[in-house]
C-alpha cells in the first residue's frame, strides 16, 4: 500500500508517502516539508497566534493534496508538542479540521517517545539488546528505555531546541551575536535540573546501547565528523561526547546568522543549534554516555510502523 504521514512539528509540518506492506520495510516514495517554526509562534499568552494557524492550514490543504496526487492509500496526520502544547490546541485543530478536511491527532509526550522507541527497535533489531533512546524535538526532549518494542520508560521534558532557544536564549535566526557565556550557562544549569529526576530512572532501568535520532542529533553528529547525508542511511554514523563538546566549543561562539553556513546545518534550524547541543551534552554526561549510535529512523517511521502492523497479513 501508499502510505502517507503528514508530521506537524514545532519546526516543520514534513508530509513522508512510503510504499510498504505488512511486515515489510517502508519504502520512501515521496518527501515534501515546510518550515513554519510554530512554536516560536506562539504568543505570550500561550496560544498559538492567527499567523501561525493561518501557516499551518495552508501547509496542511498542500499537503493533503501532494499526498492524493501520489494516489496515497491513507494519511496519518498527527501534531506534536507546538501544538499540544498551545492553550488554544482545541481551535486551532477545529479549524484545520474543518477547513481542510484532515483531522490531527495530537500525541502526548510519552507517545511520541514510544513511537520513536519502536522505529530504533525495528531499524537495529532484537541484536542491539536492552535500547535507551533519546531524540531532541523543537519543544521537547524524549528518552525511552525497554528491551522490547514498547519501552519500559518512556518520558517526554519541555527541553526541545526552539523552545530553550526562544525561552531562554532568546536569539532568532537573524541574529548577528551569539548568547552570552551566562545564557549559555544559566541553560546548562536549568537543563540539568529539569534531567534530575529521569536521571535516576533511566539509571534504574538500565541499558546495553544508546540510540539517539532527530535532526538536532544527525547535525551535530554531523559536525563532529559523521557521514553525511548524501552517504546514505546504511552508513553508521555516531556522536561522541568528546566530540560534540568540540562543537559546542566553536558553534557558541558564532552568531545564528552564521551558523547557517556550516555543512549539514540546515537554514531553518541554525538558530537552534547552540540550545540542542546544550541539551544533548548534559544528557549524556548525566547518563555517563561515552558515544551514541544514530539511528535515521524516527518518529514518523513509528507512526507508520505502528499502522502496517495493524494490517491484516496477505
Amino acid at each position: 500500500m501508499r502510505l502517507g504521514v503528514l508530521d506537524v512539528g514545532s519546526n516543520t509540518v514534513h508530509l513522508l508517502v512510503v510504499d510498504a506492506h505488512h511486515g515489510a520495510h517502508p519504502w520512501p516514495a515521496h518527501s515534501e516539508k515546510v518550515v513554519l517554526r510554530l512554536a516560536e509562534q506562539i504568543g505570550p499568552d500561550g496560544a498559538l497566534t492567527e499567523a501561525g494557524a493561518d501557516g499551518l492550514v495552508k501547509a496542511v490543504s498542500m499537503a493533503k493534496a501532494a499526498a492524493a496526487g501520489l494516489e496515497a492509500d491513507d494519511l496519518i496526520a498527527f501534531a506534536t508538542s507546538a501544538v499540544r502544547d498551545a492553550t488554544n490546541a482545541a481551535d486551532v485543530l477545529a479549524r484545520v479540521r474543518d477547513e481542510t478536511g484532515v483531522r490531527l491527532a495530537v500525541l502526548s509526550g510519552a507517545d511520541e517517545a514510544r513511537m520513536t522507541f519502536l522505529a530504533v527497535r525495528r531499524w537495529f533489531g532484537w541484536s542491539a539488546g536492552r535500547l535507551l533512546v533519546l531524540d531532541i524535538g523543537g519543544g521537547s526532549l524524549e528518552i525511552a528505555a525497554g528491551i522490547d518494542e514498547d519501552p519500559d520508560v518512556a518520558v517526554s521534558l519541555p527541553l526541545g531546541a526552539g523552545r530553550l532557544t526562544r525561552e531562554r536564549l532568546r536569539v532568532d535566526p537573524g541574529s548577528t551575536a551569539p548568547p552570552s557565556a551566562e545564557a549559555v550557562d544559566k541553560l546548562r544549569e536549568y537543563v540539568d535540573g529539569r534531567l534530575d529526576k529521569v536521571v535516576d530512572q533511566m539509571t534504574e532501568v538500565g541499558w546495553g546501547r544508546a540510540v539517539a535520532t532527530s535532526k538536532t542529533f544527525r547535525t551535530l553528529a554531523r559536525l563532529a565528523g559523521a557521514a553525511p547525508s548524501g552517504s546514505g542511511l546504511w552508513v553508521r554514523r555516531s556522536l561522541t561526547r568528546a566530540g560534540l563538546r568540540q562543537v559546542i566549543g566553536f558553534i557558541r561562539h558564532i552568531p545564528p546568522a552564521q551558523l547557517m553556513e556550516l555543512e549539514g546545518v540546515s537554514t531553518g534550524r541554525a538558530h537552534q543549534l547552540l540550545a540542542g547541543a546544550v541539551v544533548a551534552e548534559a544528557v549524556m554526561r548525566r547518563l555517563d554516555l561515552d558515544s551514541l549510535d544514530i539511528c535515521p529512523w524516527a518518529l514518523r517511521e513509528g507512526v507508520i510502523l505502528r499502522r502496517l502492523d495493524q494490517l491484516e497479513p496477505i
